[in-house]
């Protein structure tokens, strides 16, 4: 009995986030965030009575990280989380020791839900499942519903709590190994905002005028979409030239709809979607189509569990498994760092978000964005609900020349965008974020400040070591250089 309740208290990482806790940390997060923007103010009270609760019945959250000898494993986590007022930049870190050990942390700001997931834990659709499960909790709560759930309720419930078995090993079978591809392609560079601080930008676009101009070309709104991207890197940081290197972008790819799959674990795969510019005169409808090609081959059953085999055959073969988890940990890290330099951003859509009529009329839309790094500088993630689309881009570059040049092509095709964004963005209207830091950018010249603020602060590696013969030998006080980097 004893042997049978410990074994249902712990379960295995899925394939895919075996990969998370051994690379991420302060400044790679490995974290993105879901959340969900209700008409009225959000009663942070009535918010904690509603994670607590729905969060027994989803196993899948309830749960912390531990290390084990070979993997980290996840272990059931009988403690209450803690709802907060949002107070940081999005997507920092999660720690594992923090936040009552939980691997999600639920926040609210105005009229707006947070939920930022550990990737580790499940992906955008698990993600989008809970927070659906949350909002439909607390807006009942709010009108005054008693906490009993109806049978209506229930079965609105089972239809969102997956299962959490790992499907990667389910399918592992399906295809042939195929490795990804460590070719470098094109990085995009320019001067860093300060650690721990970052950009965020939302476009809000109609999806009917959107659609019609998808229409006109023939495509999809994702193929469109990777196509502006792809076009406006190009024009922008390699000034419409021929290039070396090819802009590609990552996709993240839900697998379930391919393999019927009910998990609330990570079940995604990621393409590689790009263009090498080698003729400067190549109009974008030609990249379009190229771009449309390239999805129509590579985002097909067959393709994505051929990247299933490869990944699952790693994990199953024996002298792998085989080698302590201080061991493997520095050479998954590198080879995260090689497919790393394999593309140029992400772009993910996980598309529009659907809730019930009852509760749809109380809420305004969603938003999605993925947290960023140095390594990983600029994200762009996609969401609709009704008819507005939601195009976030997070950054830590102190300019926003790529996000002006995405929305500048979509209004030269007949596309309105509106702006909001935090402290730090180019947009007009920032107040829907909480300020962070004492750091006021203004819309004059708010680039350019940025830009010397990035400056100031300076970046870490050489100069870093440089320093550390003057902290050691006193001549330089750690304390006043954290006030100057950190803006104490």
């Amino acid at each position: 009995m004893g042997q049978n309740r410990w074994k249902n208290r712990w379960r295995r990482l899925d394939n895919t986030a075996k990969i998370f806790p051994v690379i991420a940390n302060e400044n790679v997060s490995q974290v993105f965030r879901i959340s969900v923007t209700l008409k009225e103010p959000v009663d942070p009270e009535l918010l904690g009575r509603a994670l607590e609760k729905i969060l027994p019945e989803i196993r899948n959250f309830r749960v912390k990280m531990r290390r084990g000898l070979f993997w980290y494993y996840f272990e059931e986590n009988d403690r209450i989380p803690q709802v907060k007022r949002e107070n940081t930049y999005p997507c920092r870190f999660i720690d594992p020791h923090g936040n009552q050990k939980f691997l999600f942390r639920v926040t609210y700001y105005e009229k707006r839900i947070n939920l930022e997931v550990f990737h580790a834990l499940t992906d955008g659709l698990g993600a989008v499942n809970f927070l659906k499960c949350l909002t439909r909790q607390y807006l009942r709560l709010a009108a005054g519903a008693p906490e009993f759930m109806t049978r209506d309720d229930e079965n609105a419930r089972k239809q969102e709590v997956f299962h959490v078995q790992d499907s990667y090993l389910e399918h592992g079978e399906d295809g042939k190994p195929r490795c990804y591809s460590s070719r470098p392609a094109y990085q995009l560079e320019g001067h860093y905002l300060p650690l721990g601080t970052g950009q965020v930008l939302h476009g809000y676009v109609p999806v009917s005028c959107l659609k019609a101009v998808c229409k006109q070309h023939g495509v999809s709104i994702t193929k469109y979409l990777a196509a502006a991207l792809i076009w406006s890197i190009w024009q922008e940081y390699l000034g419409g030239k021929s290039s070396r290197r090819a802009v590609v972008l990552n996709l993240p790819i839900n697998l379930r709809a391919f393999f019927g799959s009910d998990t609330m674990a990570n079940f995604f795969a990621v393409t590689m979607i790009g263009w090498l510019f080698r003729n400067p005169d190549i109009p974008f409808e030609v990249l379009l189509q190229k771009v449309s090609s390239q999805m129509d081959r590579k985002i097909e059953k067959d393709k994505l569990a051929e990247s299933i085999a490869y990944n699952v055959s790693n994990e199953k073969k024996w002298y792998l498994r085989a080698i302590p988890l201080f061991l493997k940990a520095p050479a998954l890290s590198l080879v995260f760092r090689l497919k790393d330099r394999a593309y140029t951003m992400t772009l993910s859509n996980i598309g529009p978000v659907q809730m019930e009529p009852e509760y749809a009329d109380l809420i305004e839309r969603f938003h999605l964005m993925i947290g960023v790094s140095r390594r990983q500088p600029v994200k762009c993630a996609v969401c609709a609900y009704k008819d507005e689309m939601v195009i976030t881009f997070t950054s830590v570059f102190a300019d926003s020349r790529l996000q002006k040049r995405f929305f500048r092509k979509l209004k030269e095709d007949g596309v309105p965008v509106r702006f909001e964004g935090n402290e730090l963005s180019a947009a007009a209207k920032r107040d829907m974020y909480p300020r962070v830091r004492k750091v006021l950018i203004r819309r004059g010249g708010a680039e350019e400040k940025a830009t010397r603020m990035a400056k100031q602060v300076g970046n870490t590696g050489v100069d870093a070591a440089k320093g550390i013969r003057d902290y050691v030998s006193g001549r330089r006080s750690w304390k006043e250089e954290l006030k100057r980097r950190l803006h104490i």
